[in-house]
């Protein structure tokens, strides 16, 4: 049994984090029951998940595809649903501010036909013109 090593299998990737994730990822899968592409030979799923790299019996970007699927949590489909249901939400809040807010002002004692009576502009000018008359005599 030869001895591998990590110096054997970084040509194959840009970087030894990147050696890293992608063998410690295959030695799960190994350990969770996958088959591997070498022998056996008594070795750790670590050893022969080096072994596959070293070998190549797995090319360097089916591993890496694998790792990115494995750990791709939201699919590009579900993320146009999350957008359109978020659209949705945000129109249905609209519409609900702009409901409550047209009760506030039906709700208040303004004249919403914008037809007053004279009696009413009267008060009001005498309303206003005694406010400014105290302000002055401040």
């Amino acid at each position: 049994m030869a001895r591998i090593t990590v110096e054997d299998c970084i040509d194959k990737f840009d970087s030894r984090f990147e050696l890293v994730l992608v063998a410690s990822n295959r030695a799960r899968k190994l350990h969770s029951g996958e088959m591997p592409t070498v022998e056996k030979d008594n070795d750790k799923n670590t050893v022969i998940a080096l072994r596959e790299i070293a070998d190549e019996t797995i090319s360097a970007n089916d591993f890496k595809q694998s790792l990115i699927q494995e750990y791709q949590s939201v699919s590009p489909v579900d993320d146009e649903e999350l957008a359109l249901e978020f659209n949705e939400e945000n129109s249905n809040e609209m519409n609900e501010s702009k409901d409550n807010l047209e009760l506030t002002v039906d709700d208040g004692n303004a004249n919403t036909s914008n037809e007053f009576t004279e009696d009413e502009v009267e008060n009001n000018d005498d309303e206003s013109s005694n406010d400014t008359n105290e302000i002055e005599n401040s």
